[in-house]
């Protein structure tokens, strides 16, 4: 089951826990010394950033594929450090990211260093309501290549109470123009729910070419014996122009289309112990400038994506953070595991 750390930084004593953090997740990821030591270098400038600007906030670190679907998979791993924050945010980010920026009487090299070693780097802020970091470390410094479908998908994932795994789980597959991100719940949290949820992810990576209906067949199947789990599955066909979407319990699906959001609706039941007989896809026109939201009941359900338009053409796992961030606060933390996946255009090559 992969494993999720999640360091909460409100003192000093926190960087060791984010070094610790930070060797372990690049382990899983199976990155060298030197990439370990980019990693570790970048988790403790964003951590000790949390403690200077945010008064704390929180790291969360992950082991994800490239953002880039590519068919078959890719045995490429990153390490994904985010780090999340309710401070008084950044009036100038482009700004922020130059070297010798500084507000707290430092060097004020810390982001620009993040930016440097980082194979990806994005960082996100709005004055008053707190600011997201990202960066991502894989096995070699390379930049983010142009997507070959047109989309890039990514995420964020909290366990509940600080777990070492959540029980929820989601990944995204291609196979020719076919592109399907799925979100996966597992019932209840802890280790169980988290078996179910990675059968999931490993039951969607060997069915890439059936349609989410289809799909969560071969899932239902996959997860008999498990506690079940709530899942949402939805593909985009970039060639027909096409979403497809079916999803079983009580994952949410939001796509935004002309200026809005709008809910795609899921079926009653719960993949691996109830299941309808029929179960059919709903469909809706795909253009290049939608972006396709999945989340688990880890926030609230009625609750609208947020809808700024430098989110909305953001890596999609920093908009994926910030709607994490947004649904709660320091004193109203989520009451059970957490994740958003989100799906949106690659940018264009040149720009």
């Amino acid at each position: 089951m992969p494993r999720v750390w999640d360091v909460p930084v409100h003192d000093p004593t926190r960087l060791r826990d984010t070094r610790l953090a930070v060797a372990e997740a690049a382990d899983a990821a199976g990155l060298d010394e030197t990439r370990t030591a980019n990693a570790a270098l970048v988790a403790t400038e964003l951590a000790t950033n949390l403690l200077k600007h945010a008064d704390g906030g929180r790291l969360l670190l992950d082991v994800v594929s490239p953002p880039e679907p590519v068919e078959g998979g890719d045995p490429t791993r990153f390490v994904q450090i985010t780090a999340l924050d309710h401070g008084p945010g950044i009036a100038d980010v482009p700004a922020a990211l130059d070297d010798g920026f500084t507000t707290a009487r430092s060097l004020g090299a810390g982001l620009g260093t993040c930016r440097r070693v980082a194979d990806t780097f994005a960082l996100h802020s709005t004055p008053g309501r707190g600011t997201v970091a990202l960066a991502r470390i894989g096995p070699g410094a390379r930049g983010a290549a142009p997507s070959a479908c047109g989309v890039r998908a990514g995420g964020v994932n909290l366990p509940y109470g600080g777990a070492e795994y959540s029980g929820d789980a989601w990944t995204c597959v291609r196979s020719g123009d076919r592109v399907t991100l799925m979100l996966a719940d597992g019932l209840g949290h802890g280790p169980l729910a988290a078996h179910a949820s990675t059968a999931a992810v490993d039951a969607l990576r060997r069915s890439a070419h059936l349609s989410p209906a289809e799909a969560l067949g071969r899932l239902d199947a996959d997860l008999r014996g498990t506690r079940g789990a709530a899942v949402a599955v939805a593909q985009v066909d970039t060639a027909a122009g096409t979403l497809r979407f079916a999803g079983l319990g009580n994952a949410s699906a939001w796509v935004w289309e002309d200026g809005a959001w709008h809910c795609l609706l899921s079926h009653p039941g719960i993949v691996g112990v109830h299941r309808p007989r029929t179960l059919v896809d709903r469909q809706r026109r795909w253009r290049g400038d939608r972006v396709l939201l999945l989340h688990s009941d880890g926030l609230p359900g009625r609750r609208t994506p947020p809808s700024a338009p430098d989110l909305l053409s953001a890596d999609p796992a920093v908009m994926a953070a910030v709607t994490l961030r947004d649904s709660g606060s320091a004193a109203r933390p989520p009451r059970d595991d957490t994740s958003v996946a989100v799906l949106s255009p690659a940018p264009r090559e040149g720009r």
